[in-house]
């Protein structure tokens, strides 16, 4: 089970706190001679800590443990350099014991986690070599004070009624650090300078959406033993590539290599540019994949949960006693750890903002029940499952020969009702149940194939928002939350959909004809060139959606369709920095910035008109 990186020390009842010990995380499985000791990516730590091994052979109980190998200081604190030298010389280690995961062969992962440390303290014994990891309830302020003072790198809060779910980072563990600190993958290094050796700086960078990202370089914290091991498990990796796939702002030549090395900083901050101020180089890590290396966002004080051994239902406090909440601890996104639970607090958080943009519309329901992996369908009618204070728009449906009940979201029950049947992404009519047949807005939905980069988005972008300037229109633009962009123009219920749609295409053509290189209205993409943007304006019709500002995407890193301001559209804009994470201060920070769409609509006679059309 994984931690998540949070912000501050909170006092929270039903939550414990531990020290975060500054060392290699270890499983230990107890059978005698068949005791195993191994890192969370695999790697035996039998030979390369036998002190820890041999003293684990004596434990006579069957049991599978979790905890951390440390080494100490002649201060007596956890010292992860020290722990690198290990074998070279006398360095005492420590095995802190967390967690007890199964028990004579019986698992004990579905047991709270307050539970499995009474056990895991009544059966665990202890020695000079392993010790019962404490903790204190409640009062994690005091705590991490505490922890400050002593000069620890920070503490880890858990949820006291969690299970332990394996590989997961759902936020029932959080990572609280007064030293900052961090993984890093080694991707290069520069040339030693006067009486340097070896080398002279690491450079270093973190996987982001599957790409390493360059997040500075570090010459300090090394001896010239420490210099010389790197250096010589540098030397097989050395490569022609640059493995960031682009220039990266070192400002000397860099010798390239495979990046299979993980090493542990310390710094002092990280810049608006993701770079680590005044690295430090703490140690080489074993343990850990690179693809695994991350840079961690904070998440904000976690909301008290009722967890799957507790109850299968949890009846949310904040909202009326009539919404029956499920499986919330269900992993939606395997690589991140975000659950179900994550995503109801983060549509119960931007509710106020939302709400003005999906009220009085019909839903066309897209369900990921089981996270952003599992398969994917879509739910239109509510049938006789929806509760009775729900409410429905009734229309007939050409295609089925029936008539469809569409959901309406209307209150904070209703958006958490349908986020509960499994529905990530909110799908929204452009138009209200007071007015169906007429938008309130028209989008171009700006849709890249394999080959475009994004930063042609941006350009097909900027061109439509010209062209409808010069037709004396302003327009709006947000992330698709994708890969592609949304342009918006307010109408104001005054035209039909299908004059919103011919309009639509008369701004799209004009765009394409600007922009031949690369953009195309051909919508089949069997006939689309794999370099061309498909400029979307059949998305003007009745009961064509798209997902709607603010709507969360069931696509690596939770990205958010994210309002824009126009000078924000721009080149190197990355759609995927706006996340489930990040989202909520930007609204809160910027406003509504999308609620112009909402309001008086153009004149299409006008427009057309000052373009000449």
């Amino acid at each position: 089970m994984l931690a998540r990186l949070h912000n501050q020390a909170f006092d929270r009842k039903d939550w414990i706190f531990e020290i975060k010990w500054d060392g290699y995380r270890a499983i230990a499985e107890l059978n005698g001679a068949k005791t195993r000791l191994y890192s969370r990516n695999g790697l035996s730590f039998a030979a390369k800590y036998p002190v820890v091994f041999d003293e684990l052979t004596t434990i006579k109980k069957k049991m599978i443990i979790d905890g951390e190998i440390v080494a100490l200081n002649e201060k007596g604190m956890p010292d992860f350099q020290l722990l690198q030298q290990y074998g070279e010389k006398e360095v005492p280690l420590i095995y802190y014991v967390f967690d007890i995961l199964s028990l004579n062969g019986k698992s004990t992962e579905d047991m709270p986690l307050i539970d499995r440390k009474e056990l895991l303290k009544r059966y665990l014994p202890e020695s000079e070599v392993i010790k019962y990891c404490d903790h204190i309830a409640e009062k994690g302020k005091t705590f991490f004070n505490e922890v400050k003072k002593q000069g620890l790198e920070g503490i880890i809060a858990k949820n006291a009624q969690s299970a332990y779910a394996e590989g997961s980072r759902n936020g029932d563990w959080l990572k609280i650090k007064h030293v900052l600190t961090d993984e890093a993958v080694i991707a290069g290094y520069t040339a030693p300078r006067n009486s340097r050796k070896y080398f002279g700086a690491l450079v270093l960078g973190t996987y982001e959406k599957g790409k390493l990202t360059y997040i500075g370089h570090t010459g300090t914290g090394f001896t010239d033993k420490i210099l010389k091991d790197v250096y010589s498990k540098l030397q097989p990796l050395i490569t022609d590539a640059n493995p960031f796939g682009k220039k990266v702002p070192v400002n000397t030549a860099v010798t390239w290599v495979k990046p299979e090395l993980v090493c542990n900083l310390k710094y002092t901050e990280i810049t608006k540019d993701g770079i680590r101020r005044h690295p430090v180089f703490m140690g080489l890590r074993v343990d850990k994949a690179p693809k695994d290396v991350h840079r961690e966002a904070p998440v904000e004080v976690p909301e008290s949960k009722t967890t799957k051994q507790t109850s299968k239902h949890m009846a949310a406090t904040s909202l009326s006693k009539k919404l029956i909440l499920t499986n919330l601890d269900k992993v939606f996104w395997p690589d991140e750890g975000y659950t179900k639970g994550d995503v109801l607090n983060y549509y119960n958080s931007v509710y106020k903002y939302i709400i003005k943009h999906i009220k009085d519309r019909p839903q066309s329901l897209k369900r990921t029940p089981n996270g952003i992996n599992g398969p994917a369908f879509f739910h239109k009618d509510a049938g006789e499952n929806a509760p009775e204070w729900m409410d429905t728009y009734p229309t007939y449906s050409e295609n089925v020969h029936k008539t469809i009940d569409y959901l309406v979201c209307n209150t904070k029950d209703a958006l958490l009702y349908i986020v509960n049947l499994g529905c990530i992404e909110i799908n929204p009519w452009n138009s209200r149940v007071q007015s169906p047949d007429r938008p309130d807005y028209l989008v171009l939905d700006l849709d890249p194939s394999d080959k475009n980069t994004f930063d042609e988005v941006v350009a097909c972008a900027q061109v439509i928002k010209e062209i409808l300037e010069q037709g004396g229109a302003e327009s709006y633009c947000k992330t698709s939350g994708s890969t592609g962009l949304h342009v918006y123009l307010p109408l104001a219920a005054k035209y039909t959909y299908e004059q919103a749609r011919d309009f639509a295409q008369v701004i799209a053509q004009m765009a394409q004809e600007q922009l031949p290189e690369f953009t195309t209205l051909e919508r089949s993409l069997s006939k689309r060139k794999k370099n061309h943007i498909y400029i979307d304006y059949l998305q003007n019709k009745e009961g064509a959606t798209l997902s709607c500002a603010y709507s969360l995407r069931p696509k690596p890193g939770a990205p958010v369709s994210m309002p824009l301001e126009w000078n924000e559209v721009k080149m190197g804009l990355n759609p995927l920095d706006f996340n489930i994470n990040n989202a909520l201060e930007r609204i809160e920070k910027k406003g509504d910035i999308f609620l112009p769409v909402l309001k008086k609509g153009v004149d299409i006679v006008k427009v057309l008109k000052n373009l000449g059309a």
